[in-house]
């Protein structure tokens, strides 16, 4: 029972993160910047935030520092919203997991098109050649 207690208080923070850094000013934490995971300690004194920007990981290790000067904002805010009894201290990560999302999309495109070409430039040859 209290597993899934965490499960929903952890879900409810990534989601109210979410949506306080569209409110955050720094511009290093401006863009296309994605929560991609929240981890809660059982005690709720941490928080680890794992941050991902579309632009790459130079682009949300950017990111994250503006995101730790405005950790005291964000803070405020989450526990002012979720009426936590402890907010927990925000520790955030920069990861590369939508850029690496993106490049295997591009690759699974690259795929599907590079199997339609050389099948097509496969059969004019053979079919050039008996004709």
């Amino acid at each position: 029972m209290p597993s899934h207690r965490m499960e929903r208080t952890t879900e409810d923070i990534r989601r109210e993160i979410t949506a306080i850094l569209r409110e955050v000013k720094d511009p290093r934490a401006q863009g296309l910047i994605s929560v991609v995971r929240v981890e809660v300690t059982n005690d709720l004194s941490y928080c680890t935030v794992y941050v991902s920007a579309m632009e790459g990981l130079e682009h949300a290790k950017e990111a994250v520092k503006g995101l730790k000067s405005a950790a005291g904002f964000i803070r405020r805010e989450l526990g002012r919203r979720l009426s936590l009894r402890h907010t927990p201290e925000m520790l955030f990560r920069a990861t590369d997991s939508i850029e690496y999302g993106a490049n295997i999309n591009r690759l699974l495109n690259g795929l599907e098109s590079g199997r339609t070409a050389p099948a097509d430039g496969e059969e004019k040859p053979s079919g050039e050649g008996g004709a």
